[in-house]
């Protein structure tokens, strides 16, 4: 495995106001969780988290909105964004998730400074109407075939622990090695009461051997990250994700629930010999 880890960041860029009715997400304003919504963060507030995750070691920042899909509006406030980053903090490599995209729009935001784009299977075709009702998962693999035809990277993963079945999960592992992700963000369910779904029912053992699974699966992927979850399913066992295939994490908040101190995180890879990887190319 590399020695060298990359560091992901997430900036939800606007909050709360998704009209889905995707069980896993307190993002959805059917479920009325208890977040911060907001239309638009500022852009100052935008670029000081930028600056001090990079100053971190953050290589990917990824700015985040929450609807089904781009319209014109966020489209222009995305590329705005990504525009003043590629500028004012031109290390970071930008990473667009905001839901479906059309080819035209990705092209778009690539020539505002975007690098790559997240849009997660979330789970198997078979099970994703257990979560989902208000838009079909095919409509996620064609946006991920649309990110692979505009030339920017895909990054695309899913969520364990909803409720699905293990061949729930190898089916999603598959259809994501058919997509050629070159990152992999693993999430793993982080109940929130004002949602329908039960917690997540998986053991440390059984999320490890999941990351191990998704590592022989899709054994092209450049990284395995470990995303949303990670804190609270691997608790004091976090560090056992590397030895599982993982070579990159999330450090930082997410989208609305907070991650583990950044410095915790910086001293736990340096305990175990690994340093930070400094470009995509690093290996």
């Amino acid at each position: 495995m590399s020695k060298k880890i990359f560091l992901c960041s997430i900036c939800n860029i606007n909050s709360g106001t998704c009209n889905e009715d995707c069980k896993f997400c307190s993002q959805s304003v059917k479920y009325k969780a208890d977040i911060k919504r907001y239309r638009q963060k500022p852009m100052d507030q935008i670029l000081e988290e930028a600056r001090r995750l990079e100053a971190l070691g953050a290589l990917g920042f990824c700015l985040v909105t929450a609807q089904k899909g781009l319209d014109d509006k966020t489209l222009d406030f995305v590329c705005n964004v990504a525009s003043t980053l590629k500028r004012e903090v031109p290390r970071l490599r930008l990473i667009a998730c905001n839901g479906t995209a059309t080819l035209e729009q990705l092209n778009e935001l690539k020539r505002a400074g975007v690098s790559a784009y997240n849009h997660n299977l979330e789970t198997s075709r078979e099970f994703y109407t257990q979560v989902c009702t208000t838009h079909p998962w095919e409509e996620r693999f064609e946006t991920c075939e649309n990110v692979n035809r505009s030339g920017l990277k895909l990054i695309s993963g899913g969520i364990f622990g909803m409720g699905e079945t293990h061949e729930d999960r190898i089916s999603m592992l598959h259809s994501l090695n058919e997509l050629n992700p070159v990152s992999v963000p693993l999430n793993f369910y982080h109940h929130n009461p004002a949602l329908p779904l039960q917690p997540n029912p998986l053991s440390i053992d059984e999320s490890l051997e999941l990351i191990s699974l998704a590592r022989h699966i899709i054994a092209k992927a450049d990284r395995i990250m470990i995303a949303g979850g990670r804190e609270i399913t691997f608790k004091e066992r976090q560090h056992e994700i590397f030895e599982a295939g993982a070579n990159s994490i999330v450090i930082g908040n997410y989208l609305t629930t907070a991650g583990r101190e950044a410095h915790a995180d910086l001293m736990m890879l340096q305990e175990l010999g690994f340093e930070i990887a400094l470009s995509p190319e690093d290996k």
